[in-house]
């Protein structure tokens, strides 16, 4: 039995006040908040147990080392990976994507190669493949999400011609919570010789993910959505793409040897993460995985389902706010718009009541500009969030249509 009341105890920073009012924290799709488990390893990490890893012959290096190598297989049992092998660490999603355009995408693709990609995408599903279209003439090829603010798998399937090379796509909207059939895109693709990156980083917070059955060949999370530090991250790459790439940093830790004439590199994963990592994030991302997985990766979604029906319901009896996108099987993520005030007002007016939304572009711009706003406010729930904290943000809503008319 999921016991929201309990989980919330977890988490430290929800005691606390904003503005003289309880904490209403609904910018989960930016950051989540860490529960108190991440808080003490990250503590335990730099206070008992720090040294750098790897190499190290004296007993803090060896521990360390542990520490930090065993994240490797937690994050593969959390992907559903079959290999701790097929997993890099990073710095986040951004490096994980970054990683795949330079290593993987770079020395492979020429002028008219085309990446086919989704008008809902974030920032960091973008930008790096406007890099090889601005310095290698690669095309970007866009597939736009339907009035209900769904994605077609099959119009993206039917984008994927002779000249695609990679489909880079999001499992989950930051903006609209539009949960993709990734499953068939990945599948189709694979029929066509065509490799996937997933951009995992909405969907994984939010419910069980298998890297095997999905059939992807690239997936990235990013640690401090998923409860854990910033700074943290992890990308499954399927081992035969791995092959085909090339170092994307160069230092310590990736090579096997450096002379004054030549250089060899260490096999993957190692062979992509050059010098010192980020030992003590990537344990606490550890411990953050393990802390979802207890909780069941199953029972969140079905807490959040059940949070997004009650949210779906309240938002909707307010017939002067206008939510974005309603796509069947949406995560809890709402964003909205009001007449007669922007974003960052509406934000201010809730803030002022103790409740955190985003309010901006979300960094999903060229989503904006299909749907023909400048900005929303965004609301997006996480497994702590409540019912009364729904009626929380109608009740500030409210007042702000009250305020603005």
């Amino acid at each position: 039995m999921y016991d929201v009341e309990k989980v919330r105890l977890d988490f430290p920073i929800l005691g606390r006040e904003v503005n003289g009012k309880p904490l209403v924290y609904l910018d989960n799709g930016a950051s989540a908040q860490k529960p108190q488990v991440v808080i003490d390893a990250i503590i335990r990490g730099y206070s008992d147990e720090y040294a750098n890893v790897h190499r190290g012959l004296h007993y803090l290096s060896n521990l360390a080392t542990d520490r930090y190598e065993a994240v490797r297989g937690i994050v593969a049992r959390f992907l559903g990976a079959p290999d701790p092998g097929e997993v890099v660490f990073t710095s986040g999603a951004t490096h994980g994507i970054n990683l795949v355009s330079y290593a993987w995408a770079a020395p492979r693709l020429r002028a008219g190669d085309e990446i086919v990609l989704s008008v809902m995408e974030h920032h960091a599903n973008i930008v790096p493949w406007h890099f090889l279209r601005e310095r290698q003439g690669v095309v970007l090829k866009w597939v736009e999400p339907e009035a209900d603010g769904s994605l077609d798998a099959q119009k993206v399937i039917d984008a994927i011609g002779p000249q695609t090379r990679l489909v880079a796509v999001t499992q989950m909207s930051n903006v609209l919570g539009t949960r993709v059939a990734v499953e068939a895109i990945c599948h189709a693709a694979r029929d066509r010789g065509v490799p996937v990156l997933v951009d995992g980083s909405q969907a994984a917070v939010h419910g069980p993910v298998d890297v095997a059955h999905i059939g992807c060949d690239f997936y990235a999370i990013t640690g401090h959505k998923l409860y854990g530090p910033s700074g943290s991250g992890a990308i499954f790459i399927r081992r035969e793409r791995m092959d085909e790439m090339r170092p994307f940093l160069g230092g310590g830790d990736m090579i096997r040897e450096v002379s004054r004439d030549a250089v060899s590199y260490a096999d993957p994963p190692m062979k992509f993460e050059a010098g010192t990592p980020g030992i003590v994030p990537q344990i606490g991302l550890g411990a953050a995985l393990e802390y979802l997985m207890a909780l069941g990766m199953e029972n969140v979604a079905a807490h959040e389902a059940e949070l997004r029906d009650y949210a779906r319901g309240r938002l909707s009896a307010l017939n002067w706010l206008n939510v974005q996108g309603d796509a069947p099987g949406k995560g809890a993520i709402f964003s909205f718009t009001m007449a007669n005030a922007h974003a960052h007002d509406l934000s201010t007016v809730l803030d002022k009541r103790g409740i955190a939304v985003r309010a901006g572009t979300h960094c999903a711009m060229p989503l904006m500009q299909h749907l023909g706003v400048s900005a929303t406010c965004r609301a997006s729930f996480g497994l702590y969030n409540t019912r009364t904290e729904v009626d929380a943000l109608v009740s500030a809503l409210e007042l702000c249509h009250d305020l603005f008319g």
